[in-house]
């Protein structure tokens, strides 16, 4: 029987394997196609282009908001200004109104300017079989050859730290579509309407501290939690550097509405989306200068664990018990929505 795959990442063993046959590497590309890795570099000489491409998929009334700060996202955690943006939108047959693309347009357009970046082009149809609009936006950006940060550069030893909190982005999003049920579950409105508000406080972008830690030099490796959460974003860094890492439950912050409605839907918080939340490795001398440079701008900022060699694995110490460290390639929303 032939074998469907779930909703979600593919599996990151056979996603490797169709990018090792099927992407291109060699001159003129400083970083290709690579799990884990957030962004592509192109070398042009004296400095380097950095392109991304990312969608947003699942139905929400700021999709082009979505859009602009996930792809500016997986572009500052490589230390680079983005600059110039294109985007494809898809609509749904049926259901679209001038309204709806003129929203979608304004929303893209008004948060690439709260980032000084140039919308230049790209593509808009009414698709047929959609049920909601689907957009990809394709960024672009250029830093000179010495400010570079990889995905990859963790070293054995270092110091993982993340910013804010896990679930943000997750848990914006189940207080906004699923309101009415999460009122039935005993939630009460004021929670709610906080966690809805997650997407702009604490919030789900990383430009001003992924830049700012990038400035200092000190970062060796640097990446965003999307799909799967935090959980799946350090498999992901792990497999990109080619070491282990071992994290301590007990460090990771939860925000108390994310902890309540998590517990409302029996989800766990370092597998939800997690936009907005930065993981970054720095050597222990270097770690702690990092943190204040974070807190210095107003974000929190804490030490979850340790870079360790390959062979050690990825390891989670919840409650002084140590286990693998769990994989989410389908996201802990996919449970509810």
């Amino acid at each position: 029987m032939e074998r469907i795959l779930p909703v979600g990442k593919l599996d990151m063993g056979f996603l490797s394997s169709l990018l090792g046959r099927y992407t291109d590497s060699g001159e003129g590309i400083a970083i290709g196609a690579k799990v884990g890795e957030d962004a592509a570099v192109l070398d042009f000489g004296d400095r380097y282009l950095v392109t991304k491409t990312n969608p947003i998929t699942f139905p929400t009334d700021e999709i082009g908001w979505y859009l602009v700060n996930v792809c500016v996202n997986n572009m500052v955690v490589r230390g680079v200004r983005p600059r110039w943006m294109l985007n494809c939108i898809l609509l749904p047959e049926g259901k679209t109104t001038p309204e709806m693309v003129e929203g979608i347009f304004r929303q893209i357009y008004e948060a690439s300017r709260a980032v000084d970046v140039l919308v230049v082009g790209g593509h808009t149809e009414v698709t047929h079989n959609l049920d909601r609009p689907i957009v990809i936006g394709h960024l672009i950006g250029d830093a000179p050859r010495d400010a570079l940060v990889a995905t990859g550069g963790a070293r054995v030893g270092d110091v993982i730290l993340i910013t804010k909190a896990v679930g943000i982005e997750g848990t914006s999003i189940v207080a906004r579509e699923m309101e009415a049920d999460l009122l039935k579950k005993g939630i009460s409105e004021n929670l709610i309407l906080r966690a809805q508000q997650f997407l702009f406080d604490p919030g789900i972008d990383v430009y001003h501290e992924a830049l700012a830690a990038a400035e200092t030099g000190w970062v060796h490796s640097m990446t965003d939690a999307t799909e799967g959460g935090l959980a799946t974003a350090l498999h992901e860094m792990s497999e990109a550097g080619e070491v282990g890492v071992r994290v301590e439950a007990e460090k990771i912050p939860v925000l108390p509405e994310t902890q309540e409605i998590c517990e409302a839907y029996a989800l766990d918080p370092i597998g939800l989306i997690a936009s907005g939340m930065l993981i970054l490795t720095a050597s222990p001398e270097r770690a702690g200068g990092l943190r204040q440079r974070l807190r210095a701008l107003g974000v929190a900022c804490a030490a979850i664990g340790v870079v360790t060699p390959s062979d050690e694995g990825r390891l989670l110490v919840k409650q002084s018990e140590t286990s693998a460290l769990p994989y989410f390639a389908v996201d802990e929303l996919t449970k509810i929505l």
